[in-house]
């Protein structure tokens, strides 16, 4: 897996107002051979955001590589970082799904909060679609599958990721969902005021949740489309936003509505994405729903469908693909 440096950090509470420059990031420095902690052993750094990095490790105990997502020097004592580290450790540790990242341990106290999670052997959508541009079909539509069968589990759990994005899926057979450190319960969610989410693809009720809310599981399902139009088409389903402007120019979805998908895309992969953007929250499918039409697609497909590289050929279908 790997956590590249990104500048599209999800807006969530507790970061700095905006408007403010950023502080300069600090880091531990860790070289190959050195201990993160007892038994773990940094292999080289992977990348970071605000408040965290991340290093490619090996791990004594499960005598494999992982991958440790650390909270940064200077936020070690941090009451938002170390609360956000281990609400995110809760839910690696509690949920199983095929589509979700898995975590293994995590040590939230020490010299070094950090959580462990599986070392996966892909590139994000996004840096594909960056280096090989729109995805084909046989990608694509087993791709939407899979991330709304993620979606599906997590609504079942009370759940909303709140950044369903192509930075955090990891490609592969199947896909990964990852990142789960914003991930909020629906119960929580009723009462929030403040935007949570990437500018790029929030839906329209977390860019102004105090008029367009509550946030609900269907904000994953906008996250979704958004994140197959990018695929898709090769770019974002809206234009970038201005962060020092008015709230409809910071957030463009909030009064425009995406351009039609370029051809090659079928015009039924179209529909479904679209309805996916819908900015009426009730008017997007659920997630089952949103497999269900496709799978139809799926079973349209001349050949299997290939996530990764390489071709895999199971001795049964799987109409997931997982």
């Amino acid at each position: 897996m790997s956590f590249e440096a990104l500048n599209e950090e999800p807006e969530v509470r507790g970061r700095r107002p905006e408007g403010d420059a950023a502080p300069e990031r600090d880091g531990w420095a860790l070289e190959e051979g050195d201990a993160i902690a007892p038994g773990r052993t940094a292999v080289r750094l992977l990348g970071g955001g605000e408040r965290y990095e991340s290093y490619l490790a090996w791990d004594d105990r499960l005598l494999s590589l992982v991958v440790v997502k650390i909270v940064r020097p200077s936020l070690v004592h941090d009451e938002h970082s170390l609360e956000g580290l281990a609400t995110e450790a809760d839910l690696l540790l509690r949920l199983r799904h095929p589509v979700l990242v898995r975590g293994f341990d995590a040590v939230l106290d020490g010299p070094r909060p950090h959580v462990v999670l599986e070392h996966l052997e892909g590139s994000r959508l996004s840096s594909l679609i960056r280096k090989q541009g729109p995805l084909e079909p046989e990608q694509l539509y087993p791709l939407g599958l899979q991330l709304a069968s993620a979606v599906h589990y997590l609504g079942g759990e009370g759940l909303v990721h709140l950044d369903v994005k192509p930075s955090n899926v990891i490609m592969g057979a199947p896909a990964r969902l990852i990142d789960l450190s914003i991930v909020r319960t629906v119960e929580a969610l009723r009462t929030v005021d403040h935007r949570i989410g990437t500018d790029a693809y929030m839906a329209p009720e977390q860019c102004d949740p105090v008029g367009r809310g509550p946030m609900t599981p269907a904000a994953d399902i906008w996250g979704i489309g958004a994140t197959l139009y990018h695929a898709a088409a090769g770019r974002r389903p809206f234009p970038a936003g201005d962060r020092a402007g008015s709230l409809e120019e910071r957030f463009p979805q909030l009064v425009l509505r995406p351009d039609p998908l370029p051809y090659p895309v079928q015009p039924g992969l179209a529909e479904l994405i679209d309805a996916c953007l819908e900015p009426d929250p009730a008017a997007r499918p659920a997630p089952a729903e949103l497999a269900g039409e496709l799978e139809r697609l799926v079973d349209t497909l001349p050949k299997r469908p290939v996530l990764s590289r390489f071709r895999v050929r199971p001795r049964r279908r799987d109409p997931l693909g997982l």
